[in-house]
């Protein structure tokens, strides 16, 4: 009987450590659900090889999408492409380090308010005739989180302007300058 009682008990111990759902039970959160992920992220734009290209670049995820703040100084005067490259690899302006546009979903290139587009196409941004551009834009298809998530991608900027319809990249020229998105704290200005 004694031995009965020690395999029942065995028995039932998994349907008590794993518990059955009861009535009025709380649903708990399971895997599926998304966490919520960063508000705020920067790249701190550097010239590649001679170029003295710098700047700041500013990404604050809000219900009307991805809110872009930027002033970059030492352009050429006029239109220059701005893309976010698939590779945060900043290292020199080698195509390689970056890779192309970030284009999760395979689409041709073209504008930010082109239908389709790369995730990463952002357009252009205009320097003054001093060289610098200072920029605001909300974009609603990239991301701080999530599969069009930007963080740990490149910002990266041409010589020359996009023309949003050229694949894969719209003739924007070469790669100036260009700089890692990271997470930022969003207490600092």
């Amino acid at each position: 009987m004694k031995k009965l009682v020690i395999a029942l008990l065995m028995l039932a111990a998994p349907v008590v450590l794993l518990g059955a759902k009861g009535e009025g039970e709380v649903p708990r959160p399971g895997p599926k659900v998304p966490r919520p992920g960063p508000k705020n992220a920067v790249a701190v734009i550097h010239g590649f090889g001679e170029s003295h290209v710098k700047g700041v670049v500013r990404f604050m995820a809000t219900e009307e999408g991805v809110v872009i703040r930027g002033e970059i100084t030492g352009l050429t005067p006029g239109k220059h492409g701005f893309h976010i490259h698939e590779f945060g690899d900043c290292s020199s302006a080698d195509p390689k380090c970056h890779g192309g546009h970030f284009n999760p979903e395979k689409k041709k290139h073209g504008g930010p308010h082109s239908e389709e587009r790369h995730v990463g196409d952002l357009g252009n941004i205009t320097a003054d005739e001093s060289g610098k551009a200072t920029f605001h834009m909300t974009d609603k298809l990239i991301a701080l989180s999530g599969s069009h998530s930007i963080v740990g991608r490149a910002v990266i900027i041409h010589g020359g302007p996009d023309d949003e319809k050229s694949d894969p990249a719209g003739n924007a020229g070469p790669r100036v300058a260009g700089g890692v998105v990271g997470i930022a704290n969003a207490g600092h200005k």
